[in-house]
């Protein structure tokens, strides 16, 4: 029997084909059913910067993080920044592929719940630069973190971390200039009250941590009581 409900998604589906932004086969998303399966593959972390932790203990810190604890609590990542899914990222970080973001939302919600994770009492995307912004036209931290909030039913707080001033990308950083690249980089809107709350913070790459670990410390600062980051990739050690 025709399920009527369904057939405006169909019709719309069959007038503005999608394509697989990996392979290029015809999928219903952004990325298909094939590519997601054979990429976005589950693997052990350490649970609070979310580096590869080689066992399937994930309630255990990584020497690093044991070593020197970083500001933030947690972090939760749905796959590694590496080929090919480092060109989702790359494709809607430069490209304005959009339609990216939801997709990406809906692999970190998977993983959200895969995980078990304590949910965030509020997300709040990392935010751009006012120079980067203009330049690029929109925050795809924020794109990311919209339909994340929906799938979690949370709130979302675009405004809660403000970039004081533009910083060299850390890409193109020296590894060991990178802290000291993003340190006084972000404030906290004073019309937001953190004190005790635990927070999500939204990106869609996670590479040395330090961009991260400047964050929470200023969310700290500001009262916040835990500090969660979900990202959807994390740069392997090694990269």
């Amino acid at each position: 029997m025709l399920d009527l409900r369904a057939l405006p998604g169909r019709l719309l589906r069959a007038m503005l084909p999608s394509a697989c932004a990996l392979c290029g086969a015809d999928a219903d998303a952004a990325v298909c059913a094939a590519c997601e399966q054979a990429y976005v593959l589950p693997i052990a972390r350490c649970p609070c910067c979310a580096n590869p932790a080689g066992t399937l203990d994930q309630g255990r810190h990584c020497g690093a993080c044991l070593a020197a604890q970083p500001a933030f609590d947690a972090t939760l990542a749905a796959c590694d920044y590496a080929a090919p899914l480092d060109s989702v990222v790359l494709q809607l970080k430069f490209g304005a592929q959009l339609a990216l973001a939801p997709w990406m939302a809906r692999v970190l919600y998977d993983a959200i719940v895969r995980s078990g994770i304590a949910l965030p009492e509020v997300l709040c995307p990392v935010p751009l630069g006012p120079a980067r912004l203009v330049e690029r036209g929109y925050n795809q931290a924020l794109e990311v973190a919209r339909p994340l909030t929906r799938a979690l039913r949370l709130p979302v707080a675009p405004q809660l971390l403000r970039r004081l001033r533009d910083t060299t990308a850390q890409s193109g950083t020296a590894p060991g200039e990178r802290k000291k690249n993003v340190r006084g980089a972000f404030g906290v809107d004073v019309a937001f009250d953190l004190r005790g709350r635990h927070v999500g913070v939204v990106d869609d790459v996670m590479s040395s941590g330090h961009t991260l670990d400047e964050v929470a410390a200023v969310l700290k600062r500001a009262g916040a009581a835990r500090v969660t980051n979900i990202v959807f990739a994390r740069t392997p050690p090694h990269a």
